[in-house]
């Protein structure tokens, strides 16, 4: 039950951060929330929160379109991703290391698709707009990589341990 309030705490604070005015595009902390959320609770999980992320932000701002599924689709699968990555690892470092992986994937999946393939943007208009876009979005997502995850990941992790103890206890009973 615990693990469940601190999903929604943190769903809820991520979609809050999004929403603040006058913050600067592609600054926020799904990357940094995904990567321990596969690591602890695991793939299903940290897809579910890319992938609500991206809907439930659509629908409140923009609405939906063809982007929504790309976008929620391409977060969800990073959050798949995490959960293989971090396996067995763990650190600011590797949080670091993924957000840089992670972002040029995203960005170069949603970046450099959406506007050439929906939008009838040339290739190269697309790429000239996806560079800043993507040092922007690589400048929050490992800053918040480095600062935030190891963070999530240690308040996850201790409702993970007190459930196996719980459940240990049930077990030797």
């Amino acid at each position: 039950m615990k693990s469940w309030i601190k999903y929604t705490i943190t769903f809820v604070s991520v979609m809050v951060f999004r929403l603040m005015p006058f913050r600067a595009p592609n600054v926020e902390p799904i990357m940094a929330t995904i990567m321990p959320l596969g690591k602890v609770y695991g793939g299903f999980h940290a897809f579910l929160f890319g992938f609500l992320s991206i809907v439930l932000y659509d629908s409140v701002t923009s609405g939906f379109g063809i982007w929504t599924l790309i976008t929620a689709l391409a977060y969800g699968a990073l959050g798949v991703g995490a959960t293989y990555f971090f396996k067995n690892r763990s650190g600011w470092r590797n949080y670091a290391l993924y957000a840089v992986i992670a972002t040029i994937f995203y960005d170069a999946v949603t970046g450099l698709t959406l506007g050439p393939l929906f939008f009838h943007q040339s290739f190269m208009m697309s790429l000239a707009g996806q560079i800043p876009f993507t040092i922007l979005h690589l400048i929050g997502n490992v800053s918040f990589a480095i600062v935030l995850s190891p963070v999530i990941e240690k308040w996850m992790a201790k409702s993970e341990v007190a459930v196996a103890r719980k459940e240990l206890v049930v077990l030797v009973s």
